[in-house]
């Protein structure tokens, strides 16, 4: 017999959830933000190279994709408490403990293997999880809030730990991440049921009627998590999402987050402008996307991914094409900031309707390891494309046109499609 634990606020407790949730989401954008901060106090202070230090970041961003659809099984399987404790415990132990580093292999694996396991844990996927268990409404504007938690994230922690790095060094600022996630444990043990059910509630906004969440499904869970994929790899729905996320990490992290500095350092801009630009992006970010959700509730989710993808396109045409003066740039980082990763609330909604409740979460996971992918690819092929043609012209061409391509792609994405059936295998336990 289950004893049930009730708490404040009734139904309105799902927004403590969304709270907790919110500041785990925080903590961790922080913890990917950091090896960029780490990156001159260390070749500083042990000699080690640009390669070696972006190469555990590499690993890290890596991990922290590939995580993502594990993890949302993981979390369907052991519930999404118990995974979250464990993911901020390995986040905390990998940051105190490399404090104590002193090799390049130290700093791989933990900034790399432990800090991208822990990170891809505490992702978007959690997000969409804790959504879709406990809200029937408003899902859209939760999951942008959600969302916005990554840029927000970076702008929070980037300018306090690179001032921390600056006037004591690298190892408080490594010291700091781990404290950050490690006080973050008693609040998750304390505020988070593991479903509304455990305290005597429905998700928010549900109807009298409304089926409770079916529960963890049974079975291997590599088998569960690659053989969703498989499933849901023969829908064309599918594909098109996958296509539309690839393009949205090429857009975004793999080519203004890791070459906008760059760019601006070819037209005689100083990096501390650059950044401030960025900075303000991330601003931009948190209201856009918030009201990405608010208008994904609203609207058709296909024709705010067609607007999204195709403004975002023609805005990095344009931007080479400017005059680099601070009102164009800050033109551009307020217009590209409210676009940044607005597109998380429709494609969420889109799998959700496509491949139901149960299985979303999951399939989204593949979906944003398309994300990462796609960030991979742009950071590498317009880093070739500068060394090669000289400047950035041309990458930034390319990737606006990707964004309208992937415009048009983002309308023929079918509401409901076969798979809009639960893609869990019969036979298989609910």
């Amino acid at each position: 017999m289950t004893i049930q634990r009730r708490r404040p606020f009734g139904q309105k407790y799902a927004f403590v959830v969304v709270a907790v949730v919110f500041l785990a989401l925080l903590a961790s954008a922080g913890m990917r933000a950091t090896p960029g901060v780490l990156m001159l106090p260390l070749g500083r202070a042990f000699g080690w190279s640009r390669d070696d230090i972006s190469s555990a970041a590499a690993v890290g961003i890596l991990l922290y994709g590939l995580m993502g659809p594990f993890a949302a099984a993981l979390m369907q399987r052991f519930g999404i408490k118990r995974v979250l404790l464990i993911a901020l415990t390995v986040m905390a132990a990998a940051a105190a403990s490399s404090a104590l580093m002193t090799r390049p292999w130290h700093l791989l694996l933990t900034w790399g293997l432990f800090s991208g396991a822990g990170t891809g844990c505490v992702a978007v996927v959690l997000g969409a999880t804790v959504v879709g268990r406990w809200f029937s409404t408003h899902r859209g504007l939760m999951m942008g809030l959600l969302t916005a938690s990554t840029a927000t994230g970076t702008l929070i922690f980037l300018p306090g730990l690179a001032a921390i790095a600056e006037y004591a060094g690298w190892r408080p600022v490594v010291l700091t991440i781990a404290a950050v996630c490690a006080l973050l444990l008693p609040l998750v043990l304390w505020l988070m049921p593991e479903r509304p059910a455990d305290i005597g509630l429905t998700r928010y906004g549900a109807e009298p009627n409304e089926p409770a969440d079916a529960g963890a499904p049974s079975g291997n869970l590599f088998a569960l998590t690659l053989g969703t994929l498989h499933r849901a790899s023969k829908s064309g729905v599918f594909w098109l999402l996958f296509a539309t996320f690839f393009v949205c990490g090429f857009t975004t992290n793999g080519l203004i987050g890791t070459h906008f500095i760059a760019l601006c350092g070819d037209h005689g801009i100083p990096e501390v402008r650059a950044a401030g630009v960025l900075a303000m992006m991330g601003v931009c970010d948190l209201i856009g996307t918030t009201l990405s959700g608010w208008l994904t509730d609203r609207f058709d989710p296909r024709k705010l991914l067609f607007v999204y993808y195709a403004l975002r396109g023609l805005s990095l045409m344009y931007l080479p094409y400017s005059d680099f003066s601070f009102y164009s740039l800050s033109l551009f980082g307020v217009f590209y900031g409210l676009d940044w990763i607005a597109t998380v609330p429709p494609t969420l909604r889109l799998t959700t309707d496509a491949f139901g409740e149960r299985d979303a979460p999951v399939v989204f996971g593949w979906v944003v390891a398309g994300h990462q992918v796609g960030a991979a690819t742009a950071a590498f092929m317009a880093g070739v494309l500068r060394v090669q043609l000289g400047s950035y012209l041309t990458p930034f061409v390319i990737a606006g046109a990707t964004g309208v391509v992937a415009a048009f792609l983002a309308l023929r994405i079918q509401r409901r499609d076969t798979s809009s059936m639960p893609l869990t295998p019969a036979g298989e336990s609910a």
